[in-house]
């Protein structure tokens, strides 16, 4: 017996202190409404993992082509197209390999020792209507070649262009571990990466199509300094299409890195004119329009300590209805190994031209610090473009004056850095053992308005869903929706990609790709009011369940209301329902003993507070010392008969207050749990007799002795219910019991 006690209370104690590491983790706002294990997100059915296995890895998503419903991946020594309904069928795949005679001398330079000597596939754009440029690794040489595609999707063609190599310097980088990005405009193919062996020579660079070939300047830390590229995209300034820019976002090592407190890796944007063609005297095929600025994300402690997030590592540029301005969505991590965390910041374009019309960046005096060039800007003023609105008289960039050209050889940095909008990030995770590692956003249309979701890749292989909600007319705040995790073995998340037309998102990892819906409306529950109070914009109540929403569904029956998330209002009716159908639990507890009242609520987000009644009167249950609360429900530390009584759990949130489970509980006599738990006489006699041939008998183990207890209360507990249902309604009714045979001699003498 007294082995057993020792189990129960280590138990016990494992129990309190795994409930206590849970309260800890759920204390935090941005905990997930639903978190979803990969078996969990396939019970679902509404995740489908590719499952066509062959020998590859490091698969990005590289193009999509929304017309023709393909999606395009890139891995090691592989192309595959993919049908976007549905990526496992019938995918066409290429076999592209890097030559066996460079993989031998990739391997003859000391590389390959994990695996690098292969054709990373890296670049994947449209040329024509009919072909795909693509570029790899291939195998420390990039190589490019011609896809075609075909006319239209059901012609299932995919196939390399025979006899066709291109090289693939300066579009795509040597290292398979070195990131590059590349868009392909006009013919013109611009890329960011390094181009030698080493990775030593980093830049941005146009090559292939009408213009002449140029790049940023070499070995000049004041351009780039160990630059890692993350995202680039053309974004025009006016109606001039003269004014047409490239936007370049990256981040590099900083020049001060070594000056105290100074970050030791920044975050930028940069720009350069599409129509670039390098100086006449100075900067020959190099960029005469090339400009940086920094990138600001960061948020305000409560001890005015400011703690930025320099590392950019991902960006999603949101298109509106002006083409010009598009919004500018950054992930970004801290650069620290003491403090780790995530930050989202959303940035406008107005903002980020108004830094690069502001002041240029100049080192000067004694410290050598940066301050504002205060000296004679040149004409045309730096960064701007020829034949454009401010500059119709020139029509190339090597009729620049020798003193321009030269100015911005020395000044590409802008002073002023880039603010987020509202100056503060509009998501943040801190204090947890993740990062985020890939964005992709979706404008959601919903009964009373349009909404912003975000998913948000994790380097633990999970997609958090994140919705925007208006807070006031000049803040907003962020809700958790959901976390799921995506692939069967967790890795970081590489690429992302949401199509709002068939409502899929596609993300991929080293080891394979996931197509997921972008909503599980059903796991919010089976009420309206959890419907309502998820705030999902997917999802309304169709008057039976919690279903996907749509434009087309009959006004009269949907409830949904993701800015206020009111129960009280959109819900009357069927809060009422619910309640009635909630049933009452009975569960036993022995006099003396504890007990755990079970009552987990369906958001991190609400508070849940214990009712107890006993003759029709209900008091908060309150008692201290008595009584421990935990995010999974209640525990009653000592029983006595005056516990006994029915007990509410309510939950809280956003106002609305609702029953989530009643549990009437009654007390077993002590005495009588003791005697169930007591050998009988009859088994008492040939254990005092094993006892005579074996001077240390060896205890029973823990699982027989924890079963056969069990199996004796699941006994009791049925005869029990049996005398309270045929009308003995009192514990004073019953027989005071002493063990299992006494027992039965009462029922059959009638007592």
């Amino acid at each position: 017996m007294a082995l057993t006690m020792g189990l129960m209370e280590t138990r016990l104690l494992l129990l309190l202190l795994a409930l206590f590491v849970f309260e800890v983790a759920c204390t935090q706002r941005s905990a997930p409404r639903v978190n979803l294990a990969f078996k969990e997100l396939m019970d679902t059915r509404t995740a489908r993992p590719f499952s066509f296995s062959f020998n590859t890895s490091d698969y990005r998503i590289l193009h999509v082509d929304p017309d023709q419903g393909r999606l395009y991946l890139g891995s090691r020594e592989y192309l595959v197209s993919l049908d976007m309904q549905n990526i496992n069928k019938e995918p066409l795949i290429i076999h592209w390999p890097a030559p066996a005679q460079r993989k031998g001398e990739c391997q003859m330079t000391g590389k390959g020792r994990h695996g690098e000597c292969a054709n990373f596939v890296r670049l994947i754009e449209p040329w024509n209507r009919t072909h795909l440029y693509t570029c790899g690794t291939g195998a420390y040489k990039p190589i490019c070649t011609f896809i075609n595609r075909g006319w239209r999707a059901e012609d299932y063609l995919f196939r390399l262009v025979p006899g066709y190599v291109d090289s693939g310097k300066g579009k795509c980088s040597y290292d398979p571990n070195q990131e590059n990005v590349a868009a392909l405009i006009n013919g013109n193919l611009y890329a960011g990466v390094p181009v030698d062996f080493m990775s030593t020579d980093p830049g941005i660079f146009r090559t292939m199509g009408s213009r002449p070939a140029v790049r940023s300047e070499q070995y000049d830390s004041r351009w780039l300094n160990e630059p890692v590229f993350v995202h680039m995209k053309q974004i025009p300034d006016s109606a001039e299409k003269n004014d047409d820019k490239l936007y370049f976002f990256f981040r590099e090592k900083s020049l001060d890195s070594g000056a105290g407190a100074s970050p030791s890796v920044l975050a930028r944007v940069g720009r350069v004119c599409l129509n670039d063609e390098g100086g006449q005297k100075s900067l020959v095929n190099k960029w005469t329009t090339f400009l940086k600025a920094r990138l600001v994300c960061s948020v305000m402690g409560d001890d005015g300590v400011e703690t930025f997030f320099d590392e950019l590592r991902d960006v999603f540029i949101q298109p509106t209805q002006d083409e010009r301005n598009p919004v500018v969505y950054g992930v970004f991590s801290t650069s620290g190994s003491v403090f780790k965390g995530s930050a989202v910041c959303v940035y406008s374009m107005a903002d980020i031209r108004n830094v690069f019309n502001g002041p240029f960046a100049h080192k000067h005096g004694h410290n050598y610090q940066w301050t504002t060039y205060t000296g004679k800007i040149p004409y045309p003023r730096p960064g701007t473009c020829p034949g454009g609105t401010f500059t119709p008289g020139l029509k190339s960039t090597k009729e620049f004056s020798d003193e321009a050209v030269n100015f911005i050889r020395a000044h590409p940095l802008m002073y002023h850095p880039v603010y987020p909008i509202h100056k503060r990030p509009l998501v943040v995770r801190s204090g947890v053992d993740y990062r985020f590692t890939t964005i992709a956003v979706d404008q959601v249309d919903a009964v009373d308005g349009r909404y912003e979701v975000l998913f948000l890749g994790t380097d633990h292989g999970t997609v958090q869903k994140v919705i925007v909600l208006p807070k006031d007319p000049t803040t907003v705040e962020e809700l958790t929706l959901e976390e799921v995790e995506v692939f069967r073995t967790p890795a970081p998340v590489k690429t992302m990609y949401i199509s709002a037309k068939r409502q899929q998102l596609y993300a991929s990892s080293e080891a394979g790709l996931t197509q997921v819906s972008l909503h599980r409306c059903g796991v919010y529950g089976k009420a309206c009011s959890d419907c309502c109070l998820a705030r999902d914009p997917y999802c309304a109540w169709d008057g039976e369940n919690c279903s996907a929403f749509t434009q087309a569904t009959k006004r009269r029956s949907r409830r949904q209301d993701v800015k206020h998330g009111d129960p009280l209002r959109q819900c009357r009716g069927y809060n009422a329902k619910v309640e009635r159908r909630l049933q009452e639990k009975v569960q036993f507890g022995v006099e003396g003993s504890s007990t755990f009242l079970e009552c987990v609520p369906r958001s991190p987000q609400a508070t849940i507070k214990w009712l107890y009644q006993k003759e029709g009167r209900r008091k908060v249950l309150n008692r201290e010392g008595e009584v421990l609360k935990t995010p999974q429900g209640v525990l009653l530390k000592t029983l006595t008969k005056l516990d006994a009584g029915l007990y509410h759990c309510l939950a809280t949130e956003n106002n609305f207050k609702h029953t989530l489970a009643r549990v009437s509980l009654r007390i077993l006599d002590r005495d009588i749990a003791v005697a169930l738990t007591t050998p009988d006489e009859e088994e008492e006699a040939p254990r005092s007799h094993h006892k005579n041939h074996q001077q240390h008998p060896a205890p029973p183990t823990p699982a027989l002795l924890l079963e056969s207890e069990m199996r004796l209360i699941q006994q009791y507990c049925q005869s029990y219910w049996e005398q309270l249902t045929a009308g003995g309604n009192s514990q004073a009714d019953l027989p005071r019991r002493t063990n299992r045979r006494h027992t039965e001699a009462l029922k059959a003498s009638g007592e």
